[in-house]
């Protein structure tokens, strides 16, 4: 036997069974999980599986008349997008409406009026001092490193560096008791009820409390002790109940995370700053001193006397209560420590930020700045009945329309329908199987659109068969048999199937990023149909065909094959032929 010829792969035509056998194991495969998973059918979203739809109508605040814009709006936006992703909810809509509404759509399953009294309050970010902090699940408390100097620059521009924690070499025993004094002297700093108390051992003594109010700190003290010593930050759902209820002026618990990703939990005193008191925000490369990235805060006149209250009275004491927490909707994003009043107006957190997190911290401390509140304008529950009827017209169109598709196939392809129909089925089985596995896992839900997109989805994929099955009959048409005319076809049909298949992929990957909401549905759908087309083609339909190509029926080019050479009009095959010898003369025989 020849050996192939060079630059030819003879495995990939000699083996394309293990093609065949790698996709039906990964079917397989796909399948287990989804059924293992609990999840066997598609995540379905609001406007098939019904759920609430609620309107916000946006109100300016007193003293900000122009705050209705479309970046605030915006900003609401993302505030009410991270508070109903805090839910878990990874379906639900959160969009802008005209220029003063903004649409929030949860799907069923959800608490709704959970989800309602998150998304219609007023984002609420405050400054609090930190009066005991550790690492949640730790047996010692934890506490911060000696704090770095902050000083004044040339600009008066003031400094708080933003430093992790680290647990401390302290036994339980004085953890436990130095909190505890901590709690009860931040409760018994004024009998006068004041925004401005803090956990200063200066402020502790200040006033003589009367027995009656002294006994009410004590309570007080002995039961936020025991919300400290009982929370537990790595719980989800002791994080979403931490400081449930607490107002402003009082003492609370508190969970956030630190720079090494661990979870802290935190006593904080009264807010000393609210989020109204920041002007303004950003984060800002330090090309002067190399100190990389930091966020600048800008304070109103009444924010700049308050912040220097607190910073003078935190400068007075010893970690961890000389830090102030930055709390946003009862989360700490941060805990910077100071050294010295800051009375610049103006303040910078430093620290080992990357320009993420930089940004990030930025825009929570907008968030808490925002000049908005929202009304509930109405609140609706959304059926599936509607969504159900047009899924079930959509349906119909898409069996009608595959239903085409494969006639069409049968009729002019007569015999290559039997490698085109398999793959469809291939196609969509991937399909289904991979989008109910990423309801649980990326929280994709299967909206009208989305179903828009895969019934789309059946053209381009009959269109990559087309192709290979065109290019196979013109070289069938050039007077080659069918094996080495499906080896010769492939190429020039593969580089066809990629462009054609990247266009769409590129289109889908262009709506996705550009729009928002269910059309994302649509796109994200297109993209994955898309390239799951090209998995198919390249590890189903080509081993297949390959695979018949060396039946007799298909070989010998019955009339049924759909590759009769006859009813394609091929030239005659080229055959070598003996040169005929000359005559012999009789007279020389």
């Amino acid at each position: 036997m020849a050996a192939p010829k060079k630059g030819r792969s003879a495995s990939a035509q000699s083996r394309p069974g293990r093609s065949l056998a790698f996709i039906l194991i990964a079917i397989a495969a796909l399948t287990g999980g989804m059924f293992l998973s609990g999840h066997p059918t598609p995540r379905l979203g609001i406007d098939l599986a019904g759920g609430t739809s609620i309107t916000l109508t946006a109100k300016n605040e007193p003293g900000q008349p122009n705050a209705i814009n479309k970046t605030n709006m915006n900003t609401a936006v993302d505030i009410m997008n991270r508070r109903v992703n805090g839910l878990g909810v990874s379906e639900a809509e959160v969009q802008t409406q005209g220029s003063d509404n903004i649409i929030v759509n949860i799907p069923k399953g959800t608490n709704s009026e959970e989800a309602r009294a998150q998304v219609g309050t007023t984002a609420k970010l405050y400054f609090r001092p930190v009066l005991a902090t550790e690492v949640s699940g730790s047996a010692a408390s934890a506490s911060p490193s000696p704090s770095a100097s902050s000083s004044s620059s040339s600009k008066a521009t003031d400094k708080a560096t933003d430093k992790a924690t680290s647990s401390s070499s302290a036994s339980p025993t004085s953890s436990a008791t130095s909190q505890g004094r901590a709690v009860t002297d931040a409760l018994k700093a004024d009998s006068t009820p004041s925004a401005s108390s803090s956990a200063s051992p200066s402020a502790s003594s200040s006033a003589s409390p009367s027995a009656s109010s002294s006994a009410s700190a004590s309570a007080a003290a002995t039961k936020l002790q025991a919300q400290y010593a009982a929370l537990d930050c790595t719980d989800e759902a002791q994080r979403a109940k931490a400081g449930e209820g607490s107002k402003a002026t009082d003492p609370t618990v508190a969970c956030g995370k630190n720079s090494s990703g661990q979870w802290q939990k935190y006593v904080l005193g009264p807010a000393e700053v609210s989020g109204t008191d920041i002007k303004s925000a950003a984060a800002v490369f330090d090309t002067q001193s190399a100190a990389g990235w930091k966020v600048t805060m800008e304070f109103t006149s009444g924010g700049s006397k308050k912040f220097a209250s607190i910073t003078g009275k935190l400068a007075q004491n010893q970690s961890p209560q000389n830090q102030f927490a930055i709390v946003l909707d009862g989360d700490v994003v941060s805990d910077p420590f100071v050294q010295q009043a800051l009375t610049g107006g103006s303040a910078e957190i430093s620290g080992s930020f990357d320009q993420t997190e930089a940004q990030s911290l930025a825009n929570m401390l907008k968030y808490g700045a925002l000049p908005l509140t929202f009304k509930e304008s109405s609140v609706t529950t959304v059926t599936a009945a509607l969504g159900g009827e047009q899924l079930h017209a959509g349906l119909i169109a898409g069996a009608i329309g595959l239903a085409l598709v494969v006639i069409y196939l049968v009729v002019y392809y007569r015999g290559l329908s039997i490698i085109a129909i398999p793959s469809l089925l291939v196609s969509g089985a991937l399909t289904y199987v991979i989008m109910a596995l990423l309801g649980p896992t990326i929280g994709f839900a299967l909206n009208l659109p989305a179903v828009c997109g895969a019934i789309v989805a059946i053209g381009i994929t009959a269109d990559s068969f087309i192709v290979f099955f065109e290019r196979i009959r013109d070289e069938i048409r050039e007077g080659r048999s069918l094996r080495p005319a499906v080896e010769r076809a492939w190429p020039r049909a593969r580089r066809t199937i990629l462009v054609s298949d990247f266009v769409s992929f590129l289109a889908a990957a262009v709506l996705f990023i550009v729009t928002v909401g269910k059309v994302q549905g649509f796109a994200f759908t297109l993209g994955l149909t898309t390239v799951l087309d090209v998995v198919v083609v390249f590890f189903f339909t080509k081993p297949l065909m390959t695979l018949l190509a060396r039946r007799k029926f298909y070989a010998n080019g019955h009339k049924w094959s759909g590759l009769d050479p006859k009813a394609l009009g091929a030239k005659p095959p080229l055959r070598r032929t003996r040169r005929p010898s000359a005559p012999v003369d009789p007279k020389e025989a």
